[in-house]
């Protein structure tokens, strides 16, 4: 199932550019019991937005975060009535390809490539240049639409060590 369509693109989009430079990064997640550490440095990491992140790390209690993480998916959730979160459970299958498909030294949803298949979901096409010589290997991410964020827009990834780590050099959203 594709959350292409969901509420909260925008959210997203933002939340990718404004991790990629760091700033939702600023508060630090010290202190936090190891759930909920896992919960807003990995499981959310990459889809939450820099106002809920400091929200949730203001919080001072186990019942408060619990309360804040069942919200934040009712947030997202495209259809509110039902029991099963689409979004929820199509943001944890991205994390799972991710990890599966996209690891290298670190676990894939830390990658580049990661990154973005957990935000935008897969493109619409790949286009793969093999090393050749002294270039890289590169994977060019197309995606046709992105609801709030644009139309055509690509994702150019570079193995510069010819060891599957494939960084994101180009073509950010709105970056162009």
């Amino acid at each position: 199932m594709s959350v292409k369509g969901f509420r909260f693109p925008v959210l997203c989009l933002i939340a990718l550019l404004t991790s990629l430079s760091g700033t939702a990064q600023q508060k630090s997640n010290v202190g936090l019991p190891p759930r909920y550490n896992k919960w807003i440095g990995e499981d959310v990491r990459w889809i939450i937005t820099p106002q809920e992140r400091g929200e949730f790390l203001e919080l001072s209690t186990d019942k408060q975060r619990d309360s804040y993480v069942i919200e934040f998916w009712k947030r997202r959730n495209p259809n509110p009535d039902s029991k099963n979160n689409a979004f929820k459970e199509e943001h944890y299958r991205r994390l799972a390809f991710s990890n599966e498909h996209f690891a290298t030294k670190i676990p894939g949803w830390k990658t580049d490539r990661g990154h973005v298949f957990i935000v935008y979901g897969p493109p619409d096409s790949i286009v793969k240049h093999s090393s050749i010589g002294m270039n890289p290997a590169e994977e060019l991410w197309n995606y046709r639409l992105i609801p709030g964020g644009g139309a055509d827009l690509s994702f150019q990834f570079v193995d510069r060590c010819a060891c599957g780590e494939y960084m994101l050099v180009g073509n950010l959203p709105n970056d162009n």
